[in-house]
């Protein structure tokens, strides 16, 4: 199944789309090609756009900039996705995680939402649905920043 579905953890949120300027999504894939089309889809939405190929590299960054919404892959030779998923969720509580992968395995799109993620995409994804899923990661990031979450 692609797309949200009932894989869908929310609903849909209502942002003005004039303010995406000052929101950033962190984007994690190992394959430089998906980064590059999924970075242009993002920003043509009008979001800035963090992309990452190294799950290392992404962690180091987030712990100083706790990011916002993180779109990631789960496939990676360093470090799997899940595993981003669980040390991003130690530092940065507030961050919101949208798991974009090629594979789908009902063990690991389970495991990624009982983590916190908002949503399982698979490759190639939808990108209406895809981007309405952004949208509402941001709203739900600011309900947990205002809540104290944010580290």
């Amino acid at each position: 199944m692609r797309g949200i579905g009932p894989y869908h953890a929310g609903r849909e949120a209502v942002i003005d789309m004039a303010d995406t300027h000052d929101l950033t999504v962190s984007l994690l894939d190992d394959d430089p090609s998906v980064v590059k089309a999924t970075s242009r889809l993002l920003s043509s939405a009008g979001w800035k756009v963090e992309s990452f190929t190294d799950p290392i590299a992404f962690l180091s960054h987030a712990k100083m900039s706790h990011p916002q919404v993180v779109v990631l892959d789960v496939l990676m030779p360093e470090m799997d996705g899940l595993e981003v998923q669980k040390r991003l969720g130690s530092f940065s509580p507030a961050s919101q995680v949208i798991v974009l992968t090629s594979k789908d395995d009902p063990a690991v799109r389970a495991k990624a939402m009982r983590a916190g993620a908002t949503a399982f995409f698979l490759k190639p994804v939808a990108d209406e649905e895809f981007l309405l899923e952004v949208k509402s990661a941001f709203a739900k990031y600011g309900l947990k920043h205002s809540n104290g979450l944010a580290a």
